[in-house]
């Protein structure tokens, strides 16, 4: 186990008809001048009204910013950012997933920040202050209500990069699980493999024996893949709704990565595909490039992958080169019962993107993907990973 630090700031409210105390929780806060960001669909579903009304009646200033969609460009940034400025708030209310809280994220950052929004994403500048940020979640996916993590697009740079501060990590988040009952199977699935993802990549990180931190991450898979399959086939079941969302919330939050490298090794390779097609949601493309990376890389560390196998789906063979395979196709069997692709064309990807793709993960072969990960990845690695990817069995 390596030193670290280790730092958690956000207040966690669960709960029934918690965002209906909104208004109490600012104040706790002092916050009093609010910027509310959310998506579309917040507003259709009313949710955005219900929130300006509480905060009308007890004379809270709000301003709102509605729109924001999946795999957010940076010019939602710009535009959530001159409202921010124009009316000096005090506090970003994201209301909604991911893509609405890494916005929030990145206009929290760039608020004491005058050059490019997207410096901090190219890695050019790092935040040195930030507004404070609140949370109501409305999906359970990507684990940004209490990650250090900031996601951005950039549509002119065929870019999707993101930025690592604990000055972005939110103050509070409402986790009520009622409002991720009209969250589609599809998306619901999504969401089920952004949160697996996040404490997978960390578990077969690289560590000299089992870490502390890597027996959390395995329990936080099996507890995720257990309540997401419950969801999507009882979408207003509460517990396994309630589940999901803790689980979002701890999987990204650094606490399955306590003592441990970090390498985001598959999220790298997947923000090349949603970069390439925005239509691509994140938690596919995570579907498809899991089991294709595992098959590729399970030999240079199989200790671990006999661990998943066992720990997950309680496989234990006395060849463990049979468990590892028989574990990783299970894996790839579990992603296709809960509805999620495993194949690249499944996303409307072709063999002839293969070259263009692994060209944009490794900047034209310059550089590997996830150096200090359990197997560096060059360009001719990537286009190995994608082509198992496409094969159809």
């Amino acid at each position: 186990m390596i030193d670290f630090s280790f730092y958690l700031p956000t207040k966690i409210y669960f709960g029934e008809d918690k965002h209906l105390q909104i208004v109490d929780v600012l104040r706790e806060f002092s916050y009093k001048n609010i910027l509310i960001v959310c998506g579309n669909h917040t507003k259709k579903s009313g949710l955005l009204d219900t929130i300006s009304q509480l905060l009308d009646k007890n004379n809270i200033v709000h301003h709102e910013y509605v729109g924001v969609s999946a795999n957010p460009d940076v010019k939602y940034v710009i535009d959530a950012l001159k409202i921010a400025k124009d009316n000096q708030v005090d506090c970003i209310l994201a209301i909604g997933g991911g893509s609405v809280i890494d916005v929030c994220k990145s206009v929290a950052a760039n608020y004491y920040y005058d050059k490019d929004p997207y410096d901090f994403n190219l890695y050019k500048a790092e935040p040195t202050k930030a507004l404070p940020i609140g949370v109501i979640l409305t999906i359970a996916a990507a684990g940004s209500e209490m990650s250090n993590s900031c996601v951005i697009s950039n549509e002119k740079l065929h870019k999707k990069n993101g930025f690592n501060s604990n000055l972005v990590r939110p103050k509070f988040a409402i986790l009520n699980p009622k409002l991720t009952y009209s969250v589609d199977k599809y998306q619901t699935g999504c969401g089920v493999v952004d949160i697996i993802s996040h404490s997978f990549e960390r578990f077969f990180n690289p560590s000299k024996e089992i870490e502390f931190s890597d027996s959390f991450a395995l329990a936080l898979i099996k507890d995720t893949m257990k309540f997401g399959e419950i969801a999507i086939n009882d979408p207003t079941n509460f517990d396994a709704r309630g589940a999901l969302m803790l689980d979002s919330s701890y999987s990204h939050n650094g606490f399955t990565s306590l003592g441990k490298n970090g390498a985001f090794t598959i999220h790298k390779i997947e923000h090349v595909l949603s970069s390439f097609d925005n239509k691509i949601a994140h938690g596919a493309g995570l579907s498809v490039l899991m089991p294709a990376w595992m098959k590729y890389v399970y030999k240079y560390d199989e200790p671990k992958f006999i661990l998943f196998a066992k720990e997950v789906f309680n496989i234990n063979y006395e060849n463990n080169s049979s468990s590892a395979i028989i574990g990783i196709q299970s894996f790839e069997q579990y992603l296709k019962r809960i509805g999620m692709p495993t194949k690249l064309t499944e996303l409307g990807i072709l063999k002839e993107d293969i070259p263009l793709l692994a060209d944009m993960a490794t900047d034209g072969g310059t550089r590997m993907v996830g150096p200090h990960s359990i197997k560096p990845l060059n360009k001719e690695d990537i286009i190995s990973i994608l082509n198992i990817a496409l094969e159809e069995e």
